[in-house]
């Protein structure tokens, strides 16, 4: 159910557009290279590979757009993509070694549960180009630290500091909540996922101050909240997303892939006015069920940074310095309010526009473990 206010259209440029996309096999035969998926002679060396992470190549979320943007690079080298689908973190290593006995020497691991796997893998593996996605690959695997070198020399990081664009997510929903209260929870408490959690408080109480307003977030506290246990969509996506809601909030953020699915499911079931914001991808367009129900979606570019990393590899001047993607360089975003367009504040873009500036040019500060 919607809300009706009727007040002036406004919305934001979205950074992603992201397709249907079928699930991979665990481990699939393919030819290690040979070309592309159209039949042509493969151009390049790259022998380009991809592993998921538990939530699988169709979570219509930072997997499917990882994928993509191996795919993408895949087809523009004349070379196949080798994509293996992780169902658990048991998985992890032994997909790994089925890649490297497969000939890969580029292989992207999608998320910060691969981490240690893939930092094993590289060690192991010298000659072999890593790209790991959502994780510095220093400091241990605990992910709160980040000194700009990877503890391997051949793992590339791609990183987004998510909680930039969260912060701006965080102050609209503040904007638009009635009942005063918004509320977040996570898959786990993975700095990738609580960076989120982190900038959608922020901007939530940044709204709170500079309108003199009483607005609470519920689900986080800064360093403790509500979680899943896990990425799935299953019951305890759907009950904690309930416990949220059962306290007055009419503005929620999932962070954690398809747990999203539990929330749709909560907000169905309570009958109430609810707003939902995605992360990752636009969720308005990577799940059109969602329609009805998504204000805005936090967005990484993922897809672009992966294509461009595999890109890169081909060739010996392969940059492995941190990938960090920004408001200001447009690895981070919100998309558009789509079907919310006349139902949020009419002044709300402008305001938006102003805070994004302030962020880029240092004056509003947003802390998290990548900047600051």
């Amino acid at each position: 159910m919607l809300k009706t206010r009727k007040v002036v259209a406004s919305g934001l440029v979205a950074l992603l557009t992201a397709a249907t996309l079928a699930a991979c096999g665990d481990a699939p035969d393919e030819e290690t290279n040979g070309g592309s998926g159209s039949g042509s002679e493969a151009s390049s060396d790259v022998v380009p590979c991809i592993v998921s992470d538990a939530g699988g190549f169709d979570d219509k979320s930072f997997n499917q757009l990882s994928f993509e943007g191996a795919e993408q690079a895949a087809d523009e080298l004349g070379v196949k993509l080798i994509p293996v689908e992780s169902n658990s973190e048991n998985d992890y290593g032994p997909n790994l070694e089925s890649l490297v006995g497969q000939g890969c020497n580029v292989i992207v691991t999608v998320g910060f549960a691969l981490a240690a796997a893939t930092k094993e893998s590289a060690a192991a593996n010298p000659d072999i180009k890593y790209i790991l996605i959502d994780d510095s690959a220093d400091g241990g695997d605990d992910g709160q630290t980040f000194d700009g070198e990877a503890d391997q020399p051949n793992i590339k990081p791609l990183l987004y500091d998510t909680a930039q664009a969260a912060f701006l997510a965080g102050y609209a929903a503040a904007d638009y909540t009635e009942t005063g209260k918004v509320g977040t929870y996570g898959g786990l408490p993975f700095p990738t996922v609580t960076i989120f959690m982190d900038g959608f408080k922020q901007g939530a109480e940044y709204y709170a101050k500079e309108k003199d307003k009483d607005v609470k977030v519920v689900g986080w506290d800064g360093k403790d909240g509500s979680f899943t246990g896990g990425f799935e969509a299953n019951e305890a996506a759907t009950s904690t997303a309930k416990q949220i809601l059962d306290q007055d909030v009419d503005v929620i953020l999932p962070v954690g892939g398809p747990i999203y699915q539990g929330a749709i499911t909560a907000i169905e079931d309570s009958g109430k006015d609810v707003a939902m914001v995605g992360v990752d991808a636009d969720l308005y367009e990577t799940d059109p069920s969602t329609q009805d129900y998504v204000m805005t979606s936090i967005l990484k570019d993922m897809k672009v940074s992966t294509y461009e990393a595999i890109m890169s590899a081909d060739g010996d001047d392969f940059d492995f310095s941190p990938y960090i993607g920004t408001l200001e360089n447009d690895g981070v975003g919100i998309a558009p309010f789509h079907n919310f367009e006349d139902k949020v504040n009419p002044d709300l873009a402008g305001e938006l526009d102003t805070i994004k500036s302030g962020i880029i040019d240092g004056s509003i500060k947003v802390n998290s473990y990548l900047g600051g």
